[in-house]
């Protein structure tokens, strides 16, 4: 689906940022066909992801003063006002770490995190809007919140988004949903014990038509399965995968493509 536009509040973009970022173009491509088109920026290394001529997300070398931290994706989400959904943040509990910086003629962005630390980034377009397709294959589908009180977290993203919570309906997982005008952007789950000592994090979730032929393609890429492909009831099978040099995502077949 081609987009034009975003509301307040939904998922517009995603930025991988990677200690090898030739390494991060070349998985991409192979994985998901994208294509990286580097960008000229004063210092390092700036790239742009786009499927066939559209703009999907970017990616950048995380600079060598920052060798301890991670590889990681960041997702955007759209707000009309940069500076009073900054001033929502703060005053809900959450942080400013970067911005508001202009962007050329693009838009605005910050990057902020909420009360458990889970960062993500606002975006306020200008000639930009973000993402040129989401919800197809091989591109971003949904966002997901993992985190460890999860009511605390639902409390905070509906004072700064128009987010309304609903509980979802798959079997054996205490999962939310986001929702902005009636429809599911986005979900929230809590952090299992079994999973270790993690921050709480937002990760993105791209749609693939063969969950199972994309998790093996990406292993012999060199990624390394989180998750392996697993059923979701009435949703469809998932995987999480953590690239070559560790930046975690989700991939899935949603059930209904079989009917489309």
């Amino acid at each position: 689906m081609r987009i034009t536009q975003y509301a307040q509040g939904q998922a517009c973009w995603v930025e991988l940022a990677s200690h090898d970022w030739q390494g991060a173009q070349a998985f991409y491509h192979a994985l998901f066909g994208w294509n990286a088109v580097e960008m000229p920026i004063p210092m390092g290394h700036f790239s742009l992801f786009n499927l066939q001529g559209d703009d999907l997300g970017a990616m950048y070398q995380i600079p060598q003063s920052e060798s301890q931290t991670p590889s990681h994706w960041r997702i955007y989400f759209a707000v009309k006002d940069i500076d009073a959904s900054i001033a929502a943040i703060l005053a809900a509990g959450g942080q400013l770490h970067m911005g508001p910086h202009v962007v050329g003629d693009a838009g605005v962005m910050a990057q902020v995190s909420d009360i458990e630390g889970a960062r993500f980034a606002l975006w306020q377009a200008k000639h930009h809007s973000g993402s040129r397709r989401q919800g197809e294959e091989n591109t971003l589908c949904w966002v997901e919140l993992a985190c460890r009180r999860p009511s605390h977290e639902a409390d905070f993203y509906t004072k700064v988004f128009p987010w309304t919570t609903v509980t979802s309906d798959v079997p054996g997982i205490d999962y939310t949903e986001w929702q902005t005008e009636g429809q599911s952007i986005g979900g929230m789950m809590k952090i299992m014990p079994e999973w270790g000592d993690i921050p709480a994090h937002w990760m993105p979730y791209f749609r693939v038509a063969d969950c199972d032929d994309i998790a093996a393609k990406a292993q012999a890429l060199g990624a390394q399965l989180c998750v392996p492909p697993s059923d979701i009831p009435n949703v469809g099978r998932f995987a999480v995968i953590a690239d070559a040099q560790g930046a975690t995502f989700a991939i899935i077949h949603l059930a209904h493509n079989e009917n489309e």
